[in-house]
Protein backbone atom coordinates (compact mmCIF):
# COMPACT_ATOMS: atom_id res chain seq x y z
CA UNK A 1 0.00 0.00 0.00
CA UNK A 2 2.87 2.39 0.65
CA UNK A 3 4.22 2.39 -2.86
CA UNK A 4 0.76 2.71 -4.71
CA UNK A 5 -0.31 5.87 -1.48
CA UNK A 6 -0.87 9.04 -3.45
CA UNK A 7 -3.37 11.57 -1.66
CA UNK A 8 -3.61 14.88 -2.19
CA UNK A 9 -4.75 17.59 0.07
CA UNK A 10 -5.77 21.18 -0.95
CA UNK A 11 -6.75 24.57 0.73
CA UNK A 12 -5.00 27.14 2.36
CA UNK A 13 -5.44 31.05 3.05
CA UNK A 14 -4.86 31.33 6.51
CA UNK A 15 -2.66 29.53 9.20
CA UNK A 16 -5.99 28.22 10.50
CA UNK A 17 -6.28 26.34 7.62
CA UNK A 18 -2.64 25.33 6.92
CA UNK A 19 -1.98 23.90 10.62
CA UNK A 20 -4.48 21.25 10.11
CA UNK A 21 -3.25 20.49 6.70
CA UNK A 22 0.10 20.13 7.19
CA UNK A 23 -0.85 18.04 10.60
CA UNK A 24 -2.89 15.58 8.55
CA UNK A 25 -0.40 15.20 5.94
CA UNK A 26 2.12 14.74 9.07
CA UNK A 27 -0.46 11.71 10.64
CA UNK A 28 -0.84 9.66 7.02
CA UNK A 29 3.47 9.78 6.95
CA UNK A 30 3.61 8.78 9.75
CA UNK A 31 1.36 5.76 9.31
CA UNK A 32 2.87 4.80 5.72
CA UNK A 33 5.99 6.60 5.12
CA UNK A 34 6.29 6.01 1.61
CA UNK A 35 3.49 7.32 1.01
CA UNK A 36 2.86 10.51 -1.89
CA UNK A 37 1.46 13.45 -0.30
CA UNK A 38 1.02 16.45 -2.87
CA UNK A 39 -0.53 19.87 -1.84
CA UNK A 40 -2.41 22.09 -3.96
CA UNK A 41 -2.71 26.02 -2.92
CA UNK A 42 -3.87 29.74 -3.91
CA UNK A 43 -1.05 31.48 -5.60
CA UNK A 44 0.02 34.17 -3.29
CA UNK A 45 -1.17 32.87 -0.14
CA UNK A 46 0.28 31.63 2.78
CA UNK A 47 0.49 27.77 1.93
CA UNK A 48 2.62 28.34 -0.80
CA UNK A 49 5.37 29.49 1.68
CA UNK A 50 4.46 27.21 5.04
CA UNK A 51 3.85 23.86 3.10
CA UNK A 52 7.41 23.41 1.52
CA UNK A 53 8.79 25.02 5.07
CA UNK A 54 7.27 21.81 6.16
CA UNK A 55 8.54 19.16 3.55
CA UNK A 56 5.96 19.22 1.57
CA UNK A 57 6.00 19.54 -2.22
CA UNK A 58 2.96 22.16 -3.20
CA UNK A 59 1.32 23.45 -6.79
CA UNK A 60 0.19 26.52 -7.16
CA UNK A 61 -3.66 27.95 -9.01
CA UNK A 62 -3.98 31.22 -9.71
CA UNK A 63 -7.50 31.06 -7.99
CA UNK A 64 -9.12 34.42 -6.20
CA UNK A 65 -12.64 35.08 -4.34
CA UNK A 66 -14.97 37.64 -5.59
CA UNK A 67 -14.66 41.06 -5.30
CA UNK A 68 -18.06 42.37 -4.06
CA UNK A 69 -17.08 45.82 -3.49
CA UNK A 70 -15.42 46.22 -7.69
CA UNK A 71 -17.56 43.72 -9.44
CA UNK A 72 -16.10 44.50 -12.93
CA UNK A 73 -13.42 42.86 -11.53
CA UNK A 74 -15.35 39.76 -11.29
CA UNK A 75 -14.91 39.29 -14.85
CA UNK A 76 -10.99 38.21 -14.29
CA UNK A 77 -12.19 36.46 -11.34
CA UNK A 78 -13.91 34.46 -13.54
CA UNK A 79 -11.28 33.60 -15.82
CA UNK A 80 -9.23 32.68 -13.35
CA UNK A 81 -11.45 30.26 -11.98
CA UNK A 82 -11.91 28.54 -15.12
CA UNK A 83 -8.01 28.54 -15.80
CA UNK A 84 -7.67 26.73 -12.05
CA UNK A 85 -9.81 24.17 -12.84
CA UNK A 86 -7.76 23.36 -16.50
CA UNK A 87 -4.55 23.15 -13.85
CA UNK A 88 -6.47 21.18 -11.37
CA UNK A 89 -7.42 18.92 -14.35
CA UNK A 90 -3.84 18.61 -15.16
CA UNK A 91 -2.56 18.16 -11.55
CA UNK A 92 -4.69 15.83 -10.86
CA UNK A 93 -4.27 13.80 -14.19
CA UNK A 94 -0.38 13.71 -13.27
CA UNK A 95 -0.28 13.27 -10.23
CA UNK A 96 -3.35 10.03 -10.34
CA UNK A 97 -4.10 10.28 -6.37
CA UNK A 98 -6.55 7.63 -4.63
CA UNK A 99 -8.14 10.05 -2.20
CA UNK A 100 -8.47 13.77 -2.06
CA UNK A 101 -8.45 15.77 1.00
CA UNK A 102 -9.58 19.23 1.60
CA UNK A 103 -9.35 21.84 4.24
CA UNK A 104 -11.61 24.69 2.81
CA UNK A 105 -10.09 27.59 0.86
CA UNK A 106 -10.74 28.42 -3.26
CA UNK A 107 -8.47 26.04 -4.10
CA UNK A 108 -9.85 23.28 -2.23
CA UNK A 109 -12.87 24.40 -4.30
CA UNK A 110 -11.42 23.70 -7.63
CA UNK A 111 -9.11 20.42 -6.78
CA UNK A 112 -11.86 18.65 -5.03
CA UNK A 113 -14.12 19.67 -7.64
CA UNK A 114 -12.34 18.39 -10.47
CA UNK A 115 -11.26 14.86 -8.21
CA UNK A 116 -14.60 14.48 -7.65
CA UNK A 117 -15.49 14.76 -11.31
CA UNK A 118 -13.09 12.40 -12.10
CA UNK A 119 -14.71 9.71 -9.86
CA UNK A 120 -11.62 10.55 -7.10
CA UNK A 121 -13.39 9.97 -3.61
CA UNK A 122 -12.68 12.79 -1.62
CA UNK A 123 -13.09 14.18 2.14
CA UNK A 124 -13.36 17.88 3.50
CA UNK A 125 -12.52 19.18 6.79
CA UNK A 126 -14.39 21.52 8.46
CA UNK A 127 -13.00 23.65 11.23
CA UNK A 128 -15.24 26.00 12.18
CA UNK A 129 -19.07 25.81 13.75
CA UNK A 130 -20.19 27.64 10.34
CA UNK A 131 -19.33 26.03 7.26
CA UNK A 132 -17.63 28.08 4.89
CA UNK A 133 -18.99 28.33 1.78
CA UNK A 134 -16.27 26.23 -0.36
CA UNK A 135 -16.97 23.24 1.94
CA UNK A 136 -21.29 23.52 1.38
CA UNK A 137 -20.51 23.51 -1.77
CA UNK A 138 -18.45 20.35 -2.02
CA UNK A 139 -20.30 18.65 0.45
CA UNK A 140 -23.06 16.89 -2.31
CA UNK A 141 -20.23 15.52 -4.16
CA UNK A 142 -17.28 14.16 -1.18
CA UNK A 143 -17.64 10.67 0.76
CA UNK A 144 -17.11 11.98 4.33
CA UNK A 145 -16.99 15.19 6.07
CA UNK A 146 -14.84 15.72 8.91
CA UNK A 147 -15.68 18.13 11.60
CA UNK A 148 -14.71 19.83 14.98
CA UNK A 149 -18.56 21.00 16.53
CA UNK A 150 -21.81 19.33 17.59
CA UNK A 151 -24.57 20.65 15.12
CA UNK A 152 -23.33 20.62 11.45
CA UNK A 153 -26.19 19.28 10.18
CA UNK A 154 -27.65 22.43 9.82
CA UNK A 155 -24.72 22.71 6.78
CA UNK A 156 -23.79 19.17 5.88
CA UNK A 157 -25.45 15.64 5.08
CA UNK A 158 -25.65 14.05 8.48
CA UNK A 159 -25.09 10.67 6.84
CA UNK A 160 -21.37 11.66 5.62
CA UNK A 161 -20.01 13.50 8.80
CA UNK A 162 -17.38 12.24 11.22
CA UNK A 163 -17.06 14.24 15.19
CA UNK A 164 -12.76 14.43 14.66
CA UNK A 165 -11.85 17.86 15.74
CA UNK A 166 -9.00 20.00 14.68
CA UNK A 167 -6.04 19.02 14.61
CA UNK A 168 -3.88 21.42 16.45
CA UNK A 169 0.20 21.78 16.48
CA UNK A 170 2.19 18.77 18.29
CA UNK A 171 4.53 21.84 20.15
CA UNK A 172 1.68 23.44 22.06
CA UNK A 173 0.75 19.88 23.25
CA UNK A 174 3.72 18.71 24.51
CA UNK A 175 6.18 21.12 25.43
CA UNK A 176 8.15 19.87 28.64
CA UNK A 177 8.47 22.79 30.92
CA UNK A 178 6.43 23.63 34.17
CA UNK A 179 4.52 26.52 34.57
CA UNK A 180 7.71 28.29 36.13
CA UNK A 181 10.10 27.20 33.75
CA UNK A 182 8.01 28.53 31.39
CA UNK A 183 7.56 32.07 32.72
CA UNK A 184 10.91 32.05 33.11
CA UNK A 185 11.87 31.57 29.35
CA UNK A 186 9.90 34.68 28.71
CA UNK A 187 12.04 36.35 31.26
CA UNK A 188 8.98 36.76 33.35
CA UNK A 189 8.54 36.24 37.51
CA UNK A 190 8.02 32.48 38.02
CA UNK A 191 5.39 32.97 40.53
CA UNK A 192 3.34 35.23 39.22
CA UNK A 193 0.09 35.35 37.28
CA UNK A 194 0.50 35.87 33.65
CA UNK A 195 -2.12 36.40 31.13
CA UNK A 196 -0.75 36.06 27.30
CA UNK A 197 -2.12 38.34 24.53
CA UNK A 198 -2.18 37.07 20.81
CA UNK A 199 -3.47 38.14 17.71
CA UNK A 200 -2.00 35.37 14.76
CA UNK A 201 1.34 36.19 13.92
CA UNK A 202 0.58 39.47 11.85
CA UNK A 203 -1.07 40.96 14.93
CA UNK A 204 -4.62 42.21 15.08
CA UNK A 205 -4.76 45.77 16.14
CA UNK A 206 -8.18 45.85 18.27
CA UNK A 207 -5.91 43.58 20.44
CA UNK A 208 -3.03 45.63 20.30
CA UNK A 209 -4.99 49.05 20.78
CA UNK A 210 -6.21 47.27 24.09
CA UNK A 211 -3.10 47.16 25.57
CA UNK A 212 -1.67 50.40 24.40
CA UNK A 213 -4.55 52.75 25.86
CA UNK A 214 -4.65 51.06 29.03
CA UNK A 215 -0.63 51.02 30.01
CA UNK A 216 -2.20 52.45 33.13
CA UNK A 217 -3.92 49.27 34.20
CA UNK A 218 -1.07 47.12 33.68
CA UNK A 219 1.21 49.37 35.24
CA UNK A 220 -1.00 49.04 38.38
CA UNK A 221 -1.27 45.46 38.78
CA UNK A 222 1.12 42.70 39.55
CA UNK A 223 -0.42 40.44 37.04
CA UNK A 224 2.21 39.95 34.35
CA UNK A 225 1.61 39.75 30.30
CA UNK A 226 2.96 37.93 27.39
CA UNK A 227 2.31 40.72 24.17
CA UNK A 228 2.41 38.88 20.61
CA UNK A 229 2.06 42.33 18.83
CA UNK A 230 2.39 40.35 15.08
CA UNK A 231 4.77 41.30 12.78
CA UNK A 232 2.79 43.63 11.06
CA UNK A 233 2.49 45.73 14.14
CA UNK A 234 5.61 45.38 15.92
CA UNK A 235 7.83 48.47 14.63
CA UNK A 236 4.69 50.94 15.28
CA UNK A 237 4.69 49.29 18.68
CA UNK A 238 7.98 49.73 19.87
CA UNK A 239 8.10 53.20 19.13
CA UNK A 240 5.05 54.03 20.90
CA UNK A 241 6.11 52.57 23.90
CA UNK A 242 10.15 54.09 24.04
CA UNK A 243 9.70 55.60 27.46
CA UNK A 244 6.91 53.92 28.61
CA UNK A 245 8.62 50.69 29.08
CA UNK A 246 6.85 48.13 31.73
CA UNK A 247 8.72 44.94 33.76
CA UNK A 248 5.66 43.34 33.93
CA UNK A 249 4.95 43.68 30.20
CA UNK A 250 7.01 41.42 27.82
CA UNK A 251 6.82 42.60 24.02
CA UNK A 252 7.48 40.47 21.06
CA UNK A 253 6.46 40.33 17.62
CA UNK A 254 6.37 36.61 16.67
CA UNK A 255 6.05 34.01 19.70
CA UNK A 256 7.96 30.20 17.85
CA UNK A 257 7.11 28.19 21.00
CA UNK A 258 3.42 28.73 21.82
CA UNK A 259 3.42 25.75 23.90
CA UNK A 260 5.68 27.57 26.35
CA UNK A 261 3.59 30.85 26.08
CA UNK A 262 0.57 29.14 26.64
CA UNK A 263 2.06 27.10 29.29
CA UNK A 264 3.29 30.37 31.07
CA UNK A 265 -0.18 31.88 30.96
CA UNK A 266 -3.23 31.86 33.18
CA UNK A 267 -5.13 33.30 30.92
CA UNK A 268 -5.60 33.95 27.39
CA UNK A 269 -6.41 36.64 25.29
CA UNK A 270 -7.01 35.69 21.45
CA UNK A 271 -8.90 35.68 18.40
CA UNK A 272 -11.40 32.84 17.61
CA UNK A 273 -10.00 31.18 14.66
CA UNK A 274 -10.79 27.41 14.74
CA UNK A 275 -7.51 26.26 15.29
CA UNK A 276 -6.77 28.42 18.33
CA UNK A 277 -10.20 27.30 19.87
CA UNK A 278 -8.73 23.42 19.46
CA UNK A 279 -5.69 24.37 21.49
CA UNK A 280 -7.26 25.86 24.27
CA UNK A 281 -9.59 22.91 24.29
CA UNK A 282 -7.04 20.19 24.14
CA UNK A 283 -4.76 22.20 26.51
CA UNK A 284 -7.63 23.31 28.87
CA UNK A 285 -6.79 27.42 28.76
CA UNK A 286 -9.35 29.53 29.99
CA UNK A 287 -9.14 32.25 27.52
CA UNK A 288 -11.17 35.65 26.44
CA UNK A 289 -12.36 35.73 22.73
CA UNK A 290 -11.93 39.05 20.51
CA UNK A 291 -13.71 37.37 17.41
CA UNK A 292 -12.38 39.05 14.10
CA UNK A 293 -15.50 41.11 12.20
CA UNK A 294 -13.04 40.75 8.90
CA UNK A 295 -13.47 37.28 8.17
CA UNK A 296 -16.23 35.13 5.60
CA UNK A 297 -19.69 34.92 7.21
CA UNK A 298 -18.38 36.07 10.61
CA UNK A 299 -17.35 32.70 11.61
CA UNK A 300 -14.98 33.74 14.56
CA UNK A 301 -18.04 35.20 16.21
CA UNK A 302 -20.28 32.00 15.82
CA UNK A 303 -16.75 29.93 16.72
CA UNK A 304 -16.52 31.90 20.36
CA UNK A 305 -20.38 31.92 20.98
CA UNK A 306 -20.16 27.88 20.59
CA UNK A 307 -18.12 28.01 23.77
CA UNK A 308 -19.92 30.80 25.21
CA UNK A 309 -22.81 28.65 25.47
CA UNK A 310 -20.39 25.84 27.60
CA UNK A 311 -19.71 28.37 29.99
CA UNK A 312 -16.26 27.54 28.31
CA UNK A 313 -14.89 30.93 27.52
CA UNK A 314 -15.55 34.53 27.63
CA UNK A 315 -16.31 36.76 24.61
CA UNK A 316 -15.45 40.47 23.95
CA UNK A 317 -16.77 42.12 20.50
CA UNK A 318 -14.19 43.91 18.50
CA UNK A 319 -15.27 46.77 18.53
CA UNK A 320 -16.09 46.63 22.39
CA UNK A 321 -12.54 45.53 23.23
CA UNK A 322 -10.12 48.95 23.41
CA UNK A 323 -12.15 49.95 26.24
CA UNK A 324 -13.42 47.17 28.26
CA UNK A 325 -10.77 43.78 27.16
CA UNK A 326 -7.98 44.60 29.72
CA UNK A 327 -10.44 45.26 32.44
CA UNK A 328 -12.47 42.45 32.12
CA UNK A 329 -9.12 40.22 31.99
CA UNK A 330 -7.38 41.38 35.16
CA UNK A 331 -11.09 40.69 36.80
CA UNK A 332 -11.21 37.22 35.49
CA UNK A 333 -7.66 36.31 36.28
CA UNK A 334 -8.16 36.82 39.79
CA UNK A 335 -10.92 34.79 40.45
CA UNK A 336 -9.93 31.60 40.75
CA UNK A 337 -13.20 29.84 40.70
CA UNK A 338 -13.86 31.40 37.48
CA UNK A 339 -10.25 30.70 35.45
CA UNK A 340 -11.42 26.20 37.06
CA UNK A 341 -14.57 26.68 35.38
CA UNK A 342 -13.16 27.89 32.31
CA UNK A 343 -10.15 25.63 32.26
CA UNK A 344 -12.59 22.03 33.08
CA UNK A 345 -15.68 23.51 30.77
CA UNK A 346 -13.57 24.11 27.53
CA UNK A 347 -11.47 20.86 27.82
CA UNK A 348 -14.62 18.99 27.81
CA UNK A 349 -14.84 20.36 24.62
CA UNK A 350 -11.50 18.81 23.26
CA UNK A 351 -11.00 15.76 20.68
CA UNK A 352 -7.62 14.02 21.02
CA UNK A 353 -5.75 12.50 18.47
CA UNK A 354 -7.52 14.70 15.52
CA UNK A 355 -5.07 14.30 13.07
CA UNK A 356 -4.52 10.71 13.37
CA UNK A 357 -8.51 9.83 13.03
CA UNK A 358 -9.08 11.72 9.76
CA UNK A 359 -5.98 9.39 8.31
CA UNK A 360 -7.20 6.61 9.05
CA UNK A 361 -10.75 7.82 7.57
CA UNK A 362 -8.48 8.77 4.53
CA UNK A 363 -7.13 5.37 4.60
CA UNK A 364 -10.91 3.55 4.54
CA UNK A 365 -11.90 5.88 1.70
CA UNK A 366 -8.85 4.70 -0.40
CA UNK A 367 -9.64 0.72 0.28
CA UNK A 368 -13.05 1.78 -0.57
Amino acid sequence: MDEELRIIISGGGTGGHIFPAVSIANAIKAKHPKAKILFVGAEGRMEMQRVPAAGYEIKGLPIKGFDRAHKLKNFEVLFKLWKSLRMARQIIKDFNPQVAVGVGGYASGATLYECAKMGIPCLIQEQNSYAGVTNKLLSKRVKKICVAYEGMERFFPAEKIIMTGNPVRQNVLSTPLSVEEARKSFGLAPDRKTILLVGGSLGARTVNRSVMEHLDLIANTDVQFIWQTGKFYNQQIMDFMKGKELPNLKIMDFISDMGAAYKAADLVISRAGASSISEFQLIGKPVILVPSPNVAEDHQTKNAMALVNKNAALCVKDVEAPDTLLKLALETIADDRKLATLSENVKKMGLKDSADVIADEVFRLIKG
